[in-house]
């Protein structure tokens, strides 16, 4: 099943799409919003799935980001095998897990701000999943079992403030630098999240084409890892690392500025795509 969020006549709702249509799940008798939703678990998805209910052509509606607000939005950095020889680094031992703060999200076909402060703007197409379990010290062999879904991200840097912060926080946390969608596809759907296609284009040049079998520490070892020191709450949302083929790794760099698109695809996930723009006045406060 694919669960979304999306807007229209002003108002959010949640629909399970199919093919070119979502059904608006507002009458479906299950919570309204997607952590709620998730949260109550296989009941709710088992309505969802049956339900029969007002349809619109997914042309008629905004998809918005699954989720509004995830509580946690975690990523993790060198985890493709492509990746680390682009480096040049060391291959980790151990996963390179950071933060994005959550005001970050973004919805899968929202435009991306190029900051005020920077020109060092970069993507990062990514393989993400959504937690649907409130865990702590969950077992690789368990880690299955609190997964709700599975999104396409763009894990969006601003690499000169990346590079200067003795963590990445700051370098990943500018708002609108976590689009991701363009819906949760459930677990159900997906066979192995470990043999995906994902690719990455800026305005239609691919630059990122790798695998997720191509992943050193996978969504399992990563959940098993995080959930050693903390807890993982229903909607957290978890970026597993990207491919080579970043801008940063182009001589000359290849940087992203204003009107370019950059496209994300899974293809048994849908795609992404956002269009870089100058960060409005409207975000300042003084």
């Amino acid at each position: 099943m694919k669960l979304a969020t999306f807007r229209i006549d002003g108002e959010k709702r949640i629909g399970r799409v199919e093919n070119s249509i979502i059904i608006d799940l507002s009458k479906a008798s299950v919570p309204g919003e997607m952590i709620p939703f998730l949260e109550a678990g296989d009941a709710a998805l088992s309505k969802a799935q049956s339900y029969k209910g007002q349809e619109y052509q997914l042309s008629q509606v905004e998809l918005c980001a699954p989720i509004d607000r995830p509580p946690k939005i975690l990523a993790v950095g060198l985890n493709y095998k492509d990746h680390i020889e682009e480096t040049g680094l060391a291959t980790p031992d151990f996963p390179m897990f950071f933060n994005k703060q959550s005001t970050a999200a973004n919805g899968p076909y929202a435009d991306v701000h190029l900051p005020k402060v920077s020109d060092k703007l970069d993507y990062e197409g990514e393989f993400g999943f959504v937690i649907g379990k409130r865990c702590r010290h969950v077992t690789r062999e368990n880690a299955h079992s609190v997964i709700a879904g599975y999104v396409v991200c763009n894990d969006v840097s601003v690499r000169d403030w990346q590079m200067r912060s003795q963590t990445f926080t700051l370098g990943k946390s500018f708002d609108t630098h976590c689009p991701f969608g363009p819906w949760i596809t459930t677990k159900d759907e997906i066979e192995d999240p470990h043999a995906l296609d994902i690719k990455t284009w800026v305005d239609g040049e691919l630059r990122q084409n790798s695998n997720t079998r191509h992943l050193v520490f996978d969504c399992f070892d990563q959940i098993a890892t995080l959930t050693a020191a903390f807890t993982l709450e229903v909607g957290d949302l978890i970026l597993t690392g990207t491919p080579s083929g970043v801008g940063i790794g182009f001589d000359p760099k290849k940087f992203l500025t204003v009107g370019q698109t950059v496209k994300v695809g899974i293809p048994e996930l849908g795609y992404i795509e956002n269009t870089i723009v100058s960060e409005p006045k409207t975000t300042a406060t003084t």
